[in-house]
């Protein structure tokens, strides 16, 4: 149950809070809770109110209550439901509007009675707005209020719709989205231009008057927004810290949405590490020394006794003797993750004291050259994540292949088809494979773009958009030097699911995945560990080679033992200081040939359909983020670097036992 993860308070959290060690096994407690509800108003002959949310971080949730209903017999016929919102002016038929969310996950798949299922009605007549969202309120009493609420949480610290600047005393009202809500939903509409402005929400004064509150935040990118409503001030500026004021209200995430509390970003602040079942290990003491050196803006060798002492680190004085050693085991640590030389040094050019494979550790690490495999989630991540590595790697004289697991067709607007569409047909009416059909000639579809400013929805026009992203990528490979032949285009089945939230690794995006690393035989494995994308491809792909690996490791393939495993970030994030393993120092011509093979991906330049919040084109987010790794290295005392990019590793083992991707 979940009470038994229910976390021990300490001053700097303000709410109950819940951690799992995945969303999966958190969907099924709360399951469990809203089960043991239901059963008994069942006995009690009394109804079940719920508060329902939609997106993706119930959808576990949903499936657990249908497994629960088809398995173990749980009825919903004394269950009444209201969900918190719906876009205004979507039909109840569209396919993103919260009432075909829910009879798609739920309400069809149970025995709940239509009657029983409330959702604000976003068609109301704009004379009858605001009785439309009083009537709801009232059907909310009527019912006895609601007895347990479920919600998620968005970026900007919204429930429901209850943007930033929500007052604590708002009822169900009609308002209009913010931009980041917006843009988060934007792939599930075909672009932001298509995303509707305004919905209908239960205000927070409404969601604050159930009798029960469970907020569910999975991921690292919800990380940020939990700390702001678990740590921070009660403020209309994150409107989950009113949660704070609910006498039963209650936080449950998995690990790393609640990384950034400070039980697990400093817990030193909170006591003894043995009290809490940590210990002071190599990666905990860099990561309190880090800490320390940012907090008192001192590089790492320069830390003093009263800097350890005044800042609740005595055990680190007490474990090491003196601020001196301290400082070296931390300083050392940051200087041995930096290698100019990322699969090894080749033996025919390393000199007296140089350190042959350092950070490498695996027992391939003294091959040379290697056979390198780098898993790019989608066509562009690779070049952005780690363009200069991969640069540095083909030179050195590695056996390299890129491996681009999705096509990445969903991410090009209509009109950037349409400009390569007109090539074509001012040259060779070349849009299908032989003879055309009429209607997705290049001639037909660029004349259907202008009279209709969109091209048809169609898997003729996916296999376009899946050709423009290879051949930017046969570009982006020659600029890295990297062999066409040795460039492979996975085409996961997943990603060419109608929906983003139904999307589902199955037996065919394993065999691909797969059968590529049987060919390769890797002794390293890069992949994308940028898991913020706003549409969770990243995520699957990364779970789409765990899963393969495991295979291949369940049927004993030699290679297995001996590979290494090195995640890159860039396009959605960055790895902190003390999670990195391994940094590659670029210089700044390197940097300018890493931003040329980003700009061969040009439908993703100046307007990339799924941007997210952040405004920077791609190759300024990579820029960016490599010279902010680079000066923080050289605040902490180290070299000072062009730009750095950042891996984080991982062994067959530990990979394959990180439940948390």
């Amino acid at each position: 149950m979940i009470s038994q993860h229910i976390l021990a308070p300490n001053r700097h959290e303000h709410v109950a809070l819940a951690v799992f060690k995945d969303n999966a096994e958190a969907s099924r407690c709360v399951a469990r809770e809203i089960a043991a509800l239901i059963r008994e108003r069942q006995r009690q002959g009394r109804r079940a109110v719920l508060g329902l949310a939609t997106g993706s971080t119930p959808l576990g949730l949903y499936a657990e209550l249908v497994r629960m209903h088809r398995e173990e017999g749980l009825s919903f016929a004394n269950v009444v439901t209201f969900n918190l919102d719906e876009y205004q002016n979507l039909p109840p038929g569209h396919p993103q509007s919260y009432h075909h969310f829910m009879w798609t996950h739920l309400f069809a798949k149970v025995d709940i009675p239509a009657a029983n299922t409330h959702i604000p009605d976003g068609n109301a007549p704009a004379a009858d707005a605001e009785e439309s969202c009083r009537r709801y309120e009232q059907a909310i009493a009527e019912a006895g209020g609601i007895d347990i609420q479920i919600l998620g949480i968005g970026r900007t610290g919204h429930i429901g719709f209850n943007e930033p600047g929500s007052a604590r005393r708002s009822r169900t009202r009609f308002v209009t989205l913010a931009p980041l809500p917006r843009r988060d939903a934007a792939s599930d509409f075909g672009g932001e231009e298509h995303t509707p402005r305004q919905a209908v929400s239960m205000g927070v004064r409404t969601i604050l008057g159930a009798r029960r509150v469970m907020l569910l935040a999975w991921g690292q990118h919800k990380a940020p927004v939990v700390r702001a409503a678990v740590e921070g001030e009660v403020t209309p500026h994150c409107p989950a810290s009113f949660l704070q004021e609910h006498d039963n209200a209650l936080f449950i995430t998995d690990l790393a949405a609640a990384g950034e509390l400070t039980r697990h970003r400093a817990p030193w602040l909170l006591g003894p590490l043995e009290d809490q079942g940590l210990e002071w290990d190599a990666r905990m003491t860099r990561r309190a020394i880090i800490w320390l050196s940012l907090r008192r803006k001192k590089a790492i060798l320069k830390l003093t006794n009263d800097d350890y002492n005044e800042s609740g680190l005595q055990d680190l004085l007490r474990i090491h003797g003196s601020a001196y050693d301290a400082n070296l085991a931390g300083f050392y640590q940051m200087q041995h993750t930096i290698t100019g030389w990322p699969g090894g040094r080749d033996p025919a050019r390393t000199r007296p004291g140089d350190a042959p494979s350092r950070p490498l550790r695996s027992t391939s690490a003294a091959v040379f050259p290697k056979r390198i495999l780098i898993f790019s989630a989608h066509p562009d991540n690779a070049v952005i994540g780690m363009g200069g590595t991969l640069c540095r790697l083909v030179e050195h004289g590695h056996d390299v292949h890129v491996a681009c697991q999705v096509s990445g067709a969903n991410a090009i607007s209509d009109e950037a088809l349409w400009r390569a569409l007109l090539f074509a047909r001012d040259t060779i009416d070349a849009a299908s494979p032989g003879t055309p059909p009429p209607d997705f000639s290049a001639s037909a579809l660029c004349a259907a773009f202008e009279n209709t400013g969109a091209l048809p929805a169609a898997p003729e026009i996916t296999r376009l958009k899946a050709l423009v992203r290879r051949h930017e990528s046969m570009a982006a490979a020659r600029v890295c030097g990297v062999p066409l032949d040795h460039l492979h285009f996975l085409d996961l089945p997943f990603y060419h699911h109608d929906a983003d939230r139904h999307r589902k690794l199955a037996d065919a995006d394993l065999r691909v995945m797969r059968a590529i690393l049987d060919e390769i035989r890797p002794h390293q494995i890069f992949a994308t560990g940028d898991l913020n994308d706003p549409h969770g491809t990243h995520r699957l792909c990364l779970n789409a080679l765990r899963d393969a690996l495991a295979l291949c490791a369940a049927d004993k393939k030699d290679w297995v033992a001996g590979t290494e495993l090195w995640l890159y970030r860039g396009a959605w994030a960055s790895w902190g200081p003390d999670e990195i393993d391994m940094a590659v120092p670029l210089s700044p011509q390197e940097v300018l040939r890493r931003r040329r093979a980003i700009f061969r991906h040009a439908t993703q330049k100046d307007t990339a359909l799924f941007a997210g919040d952040d405004h920077r084109e791609f190759w300024q987010r990579s820029e960016d983020r490599g010279r902010a790794i680079a000066d923080a290295y050289n605040i902490l005392g180290l070299a000072e670097y062009e730009a750095i990019e950042a891996f984080k590793r991982y062994s067959p083992e530990e990979f394959l036992g990180h439940a948390q991707l």
